[in-house]
C-alpha cells in the first residue's frame, strides 16, 4: 500500500553547464548530491538521475547549436512532485523514435517516455532554444513513518 508523503516545502535549483560530455556525468552527480539534501525516495532519485542522464545527452549529442552554448538542468519539487528540465539552444523538439535491436543508441525518449509520470518538449518562451521536461510522482510507504 502507498500513501503521499507529507507535504514537502518548494525546493528549486538549476545548473548551467557547458555544452560537452563531461557535462552529462556532472549534471548527474549535481542531481544526485540535491536529492540527498532534499531527502528524496531512492528509487525517485534513481529514476530521475538516468532520465536526466539521458536528456543531458540528448542536449548535448543532438542539438543543433554552437559548441559554445551551455546547457541548463534544473530540478524542482513541489509537494509531490519532481520536475527535471534540460534546456539548450537548439530549437528542433525531439521525438521518440523506434531504435532497432542492433543499435546502441536511440532509446533515450522512450525510456523517458516509459518511466516519467509527464513528459514534453517545447520552445522556450524566453527565446532561443527548447526546453525538454519529465516529472516524476514521489510516494512512499505505508511502512515509512
Amino acid at each position: 500500500m502507498q500513501r503521499t508523503p507529507p507535504t514537502r516545502l518548494p525546493q528549486d535549483i538549476e545548473w548551467r553547464l557547458p555544452r560537452q560530455a563531461r557535462s552529462v556525468g556532472r549534471a548527474r552527480l549535481l542531481f544526485r548530491e540535491t536529492a540527498v539534501r532534499w531527502a528524496l525516495p531512492a528509487d525517485v532519485t534513481d529514476t530521475a538521475e538516468l532520465l536526466l542522464s539521458e536528456l543531458m545527452t540528448n542536449a548535448y549529442r543532438h542539438a543543433k547549436a554552437p559548441a559554445d552554448r551551455e546547457i541548463r538542468a534544473r530540478a524542482a519539487l513541489t509537494g509531490t512532485v519532481l520536475r527535471v528540465t534540460v534546456t539548450d539552444a537548439s530549437a528542433e523538439l525531439p521525438v521518440p523514435r523506434a531504435a532497432s535491436a542492433d543499435e546502441e543508441s536511440g532509446r533515450g525518449l522512450a525510456l523517458v517516455e516509459m518511466l516519467a509520470g509527464e513528459w514534453g518538449a517545447e520552445a522556450r518562451k524566453e527565446g532561443v532554444g527548447k526546453v525538454v521536461w519529465f516529472e516524476l510522482e514521489l510516494t512512499v510507504s505505508a511502512d515509512c513513518p
